[in-house]
């Protein structure tokens, strides 16, 4: 196994850790992605689990839902993924992405990691549940993201930067330049 193949591993685990933990009747909350309840969030991940591999020409079935059985499709995709980038041959399928060329497991560690990352935020606070997430894994993100630059402002990426006070914590300022408030609510 590679060192992304662990790096997914860990990261879908923190974020399977707050899917199973919604309530049946939670999926509906608002989560801090404007207009987007935390089961939006996890269609969009499950979406992302299904599309980033077709960039490469990999095709992933994820035929369960978030509407139908969130905790199920999710374990779905977290599976096909997990089999994918195990696998040396499909796992380093190139292709031309965004940023030039490309190989499918650089995309799920670089894109589809920060959304994990991010979006495990996002579903724990519109839940009610522990928002802390792991020290390495924000100063990796939050590095990759200033590489970004400005692209990470185009519409449906991410809003403009939070303001927050000079002693924020890294993972604020992360979530801050994200486009997310990650103060209490008032």
């Amino acid at each position: 196994m590679s060192e992304i193949s662990e790096r997914y591993r860990a990261l879908a685990a923190e974020f399977t850790r707050r899917v199973e933990a919604v309530p049946a009747d939670g999926w509906d909350a608002p989560s801090p992605c404007e207009g987007w309840t935390a089961r939006d969030v996890l269609d969009h991940m499950l979406d992302n689990h299904r599309n980033m591999p077709a960039y490469a020409g990999v095709a992933i079935d994820l035929p369960r839902t978030a509407s139908e059985d969130p905790k199920g499709a999710w374990a779905d995709a977290v599976a096909a993924m997990q089999a994918l980038l195990d696998d040396p041959e499909r796992a380093g399928t190139e292709y031309d992405g965004y940023f030039g060329r490309t190989s499918l497991e650089r995309t799920v560690d670089e894109f589809l990691g920060t959304d994990l990352l991010v979006h495990a935020w996002d579903i724990a606070r519109a839940t009610g549940q522990d928002d802390k997430l792991p020290a390495e894994e924000v100063r990796r993100v939050a590095a990759d993201a200033r590489n970004w630059g400005e692209t990470i402002r185009m519409e449906g990426i991410c809003g403009p930067e939070v303001g927050l006070p000079d002693d924020a914590s890294e993972q604020d300022r992360l979530l801050a330049y994200l486009g997310r408030d990650p103060r209490p609510e008032s």
